[in-house]
Parts: C-alpha cells; structure tokens; sequence
C-alpha cells in the first residue's frame, strides 16, 4: 500500500524494507529537513499486545530521544498512523556497516578500532542516560561517507518479532546477542559490550564468531563455545585484539569490560599505537627511499623497505607486552582449530624444524638466512628420536563439539582427526540437542583409533 504522508511528514522515496516495516525518506515542513522514517507495522498482534506494544515502543522512543550524541542517530519524532506506528529520525549518507562488510572490503586493523571506538562512546552514553540498545550488529551501524559512526535504531530494540511478546522474551539477532538475551533474562549495559565485541570481531576477521545453518546451534554457540582466536585467521593481527574481545565477549557479564567507556579507552590505546606504528613506518620508508640510489637494483628496495616494517613489528611487540604485562584475564576465546585435524600433545621442550624448514629456506636472497637455517639443521635433533603420536579417527553425525581431556579441539565435521601422545586420553562429543557421548580411549603410538558416534 503507498503511503504519502506519516503525521506532518511527506513521504519522498523508499530506502529500504526490513522484516518489521519499511524504511522511507520523507519532508519535515516544520523545518525544512529531510528525515528516515521507520515504520513497524501492528497488524499482527491482538488487541492486547498491541497495546503493550505502543506503550513500549514509545517509552523507548522517549528514552532515545534523550540521546544527544555524535555517535547516535537522533531521534526527532514517534507517532501513529493506523496500523503502523513510526519513529523519523536523522538522515544520514552513507552505508550501514553491514553493507560496508559484505562489498568484500577488507577494514585495517586500525580502522576496525576507529568505528569500534565510536561505537563504544556512543553506548557509554546511552548506557549512563539509562538506555540500552539490545540490538547492536553490523546493519544497525551506520557508516558515514565523511567517516564518522553513528548508532541507529535505538528505541527499535524491543520491538516484537511476532504474536508471542511475554516477558522473559529474548529480543535480538542471534549472532551478536549476549547469553543472558539468549536466555531471557534481564539485561544491562554490558549485553551491549558483548555485541560490540561480536561486531569487532567479524571486522577483524570477516566472519562473525557465532555462525552456523541452524538457529540452534547459533544459540548454543553463543552460550557454551568460545570462538577461535582472531589473530587465528591473520597472523598478522595483534594479538592485543584477542585479549580485548576475550574479555569483551566473556559468558559471564561480570568477568566482561564493566562499562562502554573502560571498553573504549582501551580501544583508543590500541587504535593509538596501530596508528604511531603506520606513521613510523611510513615515516621511515620515505627516508630509506630518499636515500636509495637511483641505480639501486629492484631487489635491494625489499631490504630498505625491511626497516620500516621492522619498527612495526616492534612497536606491535611493544603493545602486546604492556597488555600481557598486565593480570591475565580468564581465556575466553578458543584457539582455531585447523579444518579437518587437531593436534593437542604438549610441545617437546626441544623440536625439530620440519622437512620444509631445513631443505628449503626462504629465497630471500638473504647468505645469513640461509647459513642460520643451516647451523639450526646441523644441532637439531633427529626426526626420530621424537615421541610418535597416535591418532583418533572422527565420524560425527551430523556434528559434536570435540573435547579431548577437557580442552576444546574443534568441531566434526569438519574434524576428522586428533592427533594424541601415547596414553589414556578422555573423549567427549557434545551436540547441544542431545545427550553428550563420553569415551576414555587408549593412544599408542603410530597406530590409529576410530570413534564413530550419531547424535538421535
């Protein structure tokens, strides 16, 4: 059905459609602007609901409209016409962040601190003033094209998702809400803190950290299973990140960042030091190639270039040092588990360095590289001399989180194998739709061991 006007607005133009109503530019003739008008249609609930609903939904509006901040979407005006009730707020250009993700656009780790600084600034506002967003993803995080942040949706959060509204009802997106929304109990600023924490985490890696086909086994993710490490997908990646969304994204709110504001100076540190480091280099860089020879040959630029990169590495270095310099927190987040095998034996004190390592070294042009790798060759010890692990052989259906002697190894499938030192070892599988399945295998070296399990 077209609408032309919602109260004193004139609608203009369509900017998108949601599961709840559709989105449309419109006039505000009071004063001249152009407005986003949301509209959430009633049409679905009883007479009852309904009505607890408006209360709701303009109670929240009113809290939102209180919001005046940088880094939140204002609110100017809620209203009702008909069947369909609406909040017009502030127009902005640009992309919801949700958008920028999914164009393929790979965000430096310094600009992943950026938006996430502003995002937590704005929360830590809204939070003192008393209001909580429960909805905070990707979509509902604007981009602007000037490269400001701003928070929409706020007053939106509690809006129902269809006929059932009873208390305890956990509202949200599934990927980035926080245990206690998936549980439905009562929720604070920090439920806030564990989605932002979700959201950083997919700009650092480009997949979120609760992910999967069933809705089921999302929520069950997002209660019981820490995500894999960030820096597990990057190397690259400081590892400060993983320390800070650990605690971010900690199942227990009480061991999580205590407010959006301690969240965020931390932030701005990381996002301080990513920046001195790019600016070093770059610094650095220029000089070295100020003072390159015009003759220089092409291979000796990768050596000036070394330099710069090398204060990177350093001043990185320096950053994690002064986090892991502080009291470790309670590991929350899983390291990866590679696609299709797991190895948990402990580390020799000595190792070897593979085939690979001692046969080929890199080509970097680099004698000392070479002859290092050669002297490492010449004292290491023999391949054999090592412990041999056994392996066990996985055939999970339709799929189990695999816990070898109480630590996480991965999820099969795609999991197919662990790799265990000789010995007794304790097996657990666990699908969240059934009871676990509990094995106590005997490891001997070289040999294999086979479980299979179906979950019905």
């Amino acid at each position: 059905m077209a609408i032309d006007q919602l109260g004193r607005f004139k609608i203009t133009g369509t900017l998108g459609q949601g599961a709840m109503g559709t989105v449309y530019r419109a006039h505000d003739p009071l004063i001249e602007r152009t407005v986003a008008i949301k509209t959430v249609a009633c049409a679905g609930l009883s007479k009852e609901e309904a009505a607890a609903f408006e209360q709701r939904f303009y109670r929240e509006a009113k809290s939102a409209g209180r919001l005046n901040h940088p880094n939140i979407v204002t609110i100017h005006d809620v209203g009702r016409n008909e069947n369909l009730a609406f909040i017009a707020m502030e127009f902005l250009n640009g992309r919801n962040l949700r958008e920028v993700l999914d164009s393929g656009v790979v965000l430096p780790p310094e600009r992943c601190a950026e938006i996430a600084v502003d995002i937590a600034e704005g929360l830590a506002f809204a939070h003192a003033n008393g209001v909580v967003h429960r909805d905070i993803k990707p979509a509902n995080i604007m981009v602007l094209d000037n490269g400001s942040v701003k928070i929409s949706d706020f007053g939106v959060a509690l809006i129902p998702s269809g006929s059932t509204t009873v208390e305890g009802t956990a509202f949200g997106s599934p990927k980035y809400m926080s245990p206690e929304q998936v549980t439905g109990q009562k929720v604070d600023g920090r439920s806030d803190i564990f989605s932002l924490g979700a959201v950083l985490y997919e700009m650092l890696t480009g997949r979120p950290p609760f992910d999967g086909e069933e809705l089921t086994s999302v929520l069950y993710q997002v209660l019981n299973t820490a995500p894999p490490l960030p820096s597990s997908f990057n190397p690259e990646l400081p590892r400060v990140f993983d320390r800070l969304l650990a605690k971010a994204m900690a199942k227990d709110p009480e061991k999580r960042y205590q407010s959006a504001m301690e969240l965020a100076a931390d932030l701005r540190k990381i996002r301080r030091m990513l920046r001195d480091a790019r600016k070093k280099a770059e610094g650095e860089g220029k000089v070295q190639s100020q003072r390159r020879p015009s003759s220089a040959k092409p291979e000796q630029s990768h050596w000036l270039t070394a330099a710069a990169l090398a204060s990177v590495v350093s001043i990185i270095g320096t950053l994690f040092w002064y986090y892991s310099s502080k009291q470790a927190a309670e590991p929350m987040l899983a390291e990866a588990a590679p696609a299709t095998s797991a190895v948990v034996s402990p580390v020799p004190a000595v190792s070897a360095p593979s085939e690979a390592a001692v046969s080929k070294p890199q080509e970097t042009g680099n004698d000392a590289n070479v002859e290092a790798v050669s002297k490492v060759a010449e004292t290491a010890p023999a391949a054999q001399d090592l412990p041999t692990d056994g392996a066990v052989r996985l055939a999970i259906a339709p799929w189990g989180e695999v816990l070898v002697d109480g630590k996480m190894a991965g999820v099969s499938p795609p999991l197919t194998e662990v790799r265990l030192p000789p010995g007794k070892h304790r097996i657990e599988v666990r699908n969240g739709e059934f009871p676990p399945h509990r094995q106590v295998v005997e490891v001997i070296a070289g040999k294999n061991i086979r479980i299979k399990h179906k979950f019905q």
